[in-house]
């Protein structure tokens, strides 16, 4: 996050405006900056829910094995044997790492499947082809939870 004024301006998505963002403070885990222009609260609070966007020139390339999420969320998603899941619809972390959501095809035998979390890793998530638009999953198997009573189901949904 420190990192953000050294990628130069900020734009909108619509790139009618751009700011250069100067890194003004932390507190309790946040970034404080300051966008040039953006000199008053009122002014402040009118860019709230904007997304700023940097150019992918900026950035610097990902390593091996890294990925900007961008680049992973429209990949289609497909088992190793070439079956299809969906397509990558989001990047996740909710603390413990990486969680890709893959949007059940709309078509197909899969339709109206929800969507399926996993969790982005090498296990998981063995193969990701950028040219090929693809990454391959290995979806996790589910272990059915103990109900209230401590009994828990078996693979047909009987206890």
């Amino acid at each position: 996050p420190d990192d953000i004024a050294a990628y130069g301006p900020v734009s909108t998505e619509d790139a009618r405006r751009s700011f250069r963002v100067k890194v003004t403070a932390h507190a309790k885990g946040l970034l404080i900056a300051r966008l040039d222009g953006v000199n008053d609260r009122t002014a402040a609070e009118g860019l709230k829910g904007t997304r700023l966007y940097v150019p992918r020139s900026a950035l610097p390339k990902p390593g091996d094995g890294d990925f900007y999420h961008a680049d992973l969320v429209g990949l289609a998603a497909e088992t190793e044997t070439g079956e299809r899941l969906g397509t990558v619809k989001a990047v996740h972390n909710f603390g413990a790492g990486d969680i890709l959501e893959i949007a059940a095809p709309e078509d197909g035998p899969e339709e109206g499947k929800e969507d399926l979390m996993v969790p982005f890793t090498l296990d998981t998530v063995p193969e990701v082809d950028l040219p090929g638009r693809r990454v391959v999953v290995v979806p996790p198997a589910y272990v059915e939870a103990d109900g209230p009573d401590g009994e828990g189901e078996d693979e047909n949904g009987q206890e």
